[in-house]
C-alpha cells in the first residue's frame, strides 16, 4: 500500500523512492497545502490511495526520475485523466528527467535528473493555476 507522507487540500503530489525527500523538502518551502503519497510499490499500484487524495484535492502532480516522455508517472497521468477527469481543477502535472540517458558526471546528471527546485516551481504553477 502507498504511504501518505503528508496531508493536504491544495494539490496531491505522487512520487516514489528518492524524489519522496525531495518533494516534501520541496512542499515545506511553499504556501500550498500538498498532499504527498508514496507509492511504495510500482505494480501493483495503491490506486485507492491515489484517487482518494486527488478526489479531495483536486489537483495531480507526479514526480518520477523515468524519462518524461514514456516514463512511469505517464502512465498514472494517463489514468488520472482517463478516470478522474470530472474531478480534476487543473491539467495533471509531471516532473521528471529530460528525455536523455543519465549520464555519470554528477554535474551532468543534475541537469538531468529532477531536483527540488523542479518539484517546487511545478507545485507553485499547479498551486495558482
Amino acid at each position: 500500500d502507498a504511504r501518505v507522507v503528508e496531508r493536504g487540500d491544495d494539490l496531491t503530489l505522487i512520487t516514489y523512492g528518492a524524489n519522496v525527500h525531495q518533494s516534501v523538502k520541496a512542499a515545506k518551502q511553499t504556501d500550498a497545502d500538498v498532499e504527498i503519497i508514496d507509492l511504495r510499490s510500482l505494480k501493483p499500484y495503491d490506486w485507492e490511495t491515489i484517487s482518494y487524495s486527488i478526489k479531495k484535492t483536486n489537483k495531480a502532480l507526479l514526480v518520477y526520475e523515468d524519462n518524461i516522455s514514456w516514463g512511469y508517472g505517464t502512465e498514472l497521468a494517463t489514468r488520472i485523466g482517463d478516470e478522474l477527469f470530472e474531478y480534476l481543477d487543473g491539467p495533471v502535472q509531471r516532473v521528471a528527467s529530460k528525455d536523455s540517458f543519465v549520464p555519470y558526471h554528477p554535474d551532468l546528471e543534475a541537469e538531468v535528473l529532477p531536483d527540488t527546485d523542479d518539484i517546487l516551481e511545478q507545485i507553485e504553477w499547479l498551486y495558482h493555476y
